[in-house]
């Protein structure tokens, strides 16, 4: 569940319609379950699953492609009482998984995790938030995440995330590392061969003064001609719940770690 919930923009705009087939990474997908992600691509669902109650992962959790359907564990909002569709212990999988609206609480991961292939369709509260101390590990592989109001990736416990073959649009914050926790950590995040489609605010927000660091390798940005979307929004953290304060958005070589030449814009 978000700890940050400042400026909610309850957006909800409908995209148009998907292409059948696009090219990233030198490679061409096509609209199925696939590990290359593209803002343009999206899976069709192979079957349907209504989700009454959070579905508890230990081990692996392979969905084969069908989408999961949340009944009753929120409506989607911004609202801080939702319920995950899928509750990840530590060390678990969720694969080949799309969640529908409305999303709820997507993903939460109570320590280490994978999340491959999963994709959210319309993002409730988060997609997916990651819990866990300082020896934490999270991967997200492939998937793609839409209509986010506000946070795609939510980061409240401490520990590493690596996001790599994955695809975002129309989202405000693709990731935010907690900015008022009651329990701050040091943490980080790269993304690897990531496509956003705008519109979009920023990639990602952390907290210099806790140490985080946010790493850009072969982003691509869709539909942003202007350069509005934020790549990498510097905090000063706190663990009291107060706002945090900005600081500034530059690549520093420190916190946010990029070249220009990780940044394509199409």
């Amino acid at each position: 569940m978000a700890q940050h919930k400042s400026r909610r923009i309850k957006r909800r705009a409908l995209l148009g319609g998907v292409g059948a087939t696009a090219l990233i990474a030198g490679a061409a997908v096509t609209g199925t379950m696939m590990s290359s992600a593209s803002a343009a691509t999206w899976p069709s669902a192979k079957g349907e699953e209504k989700v009454t109650k959070t579905i508890e992962v230990k081990g692996t959790f392979d969905g084969g492609g069908k989408r999961y359907i949340p009944v009753g564990l929120g409506n989607g909002g911004q609202g801080e009482s939702q319920k995950p569709v899928f509750k990840l212990a530590a060390g678990a999988t969720l694969k080949n998984v799309i969640i529908g609206a409305p999303g709820a609480d997507g993903v939460h991961c109570q320590g280490s995790c994978t999340i491959e292939n999963v994709w959210w369709e319309d993002v409730g509260e988060d997609a997916a938030t990651f819990r866990g101390d300082n020896n934490a590990v999270f991967h997200v592989k492939g998937g793609g995440a839409r209509k986010a109001s506000d946070k795609v990736f939510q980061h409240n416990g401490g520990g590493r995330l690596t996001v790599e073959n994955f695809a975002a649009e129309s989202f405000l914050t693709l990731y935010r590392s907690c900015g008022n926790c009651g329990t701050q950590y040091k943490r980080s995040v790269t993304f690897k061969n990531v496509e956003v489609k705008a519109p979009g605010t920023r990639l990602a927000g952390i907290n210099t003064n806790y140490g985080d660091t946010a790493t850009f390798q072969g982003v691509t940005i869709l539909g942003d001609s202007s350069k509005k979307i934020v790549i990498c929004q510097k905090y000063e953290g706190n663990n009291g719940g107060k706002e945090p304060k900005r600081l500034g958005t530059d690549a520093d070589g420190k916190h946010c770690v990029y070249k220009a030449s990780d940044i394509t814009y199409k």
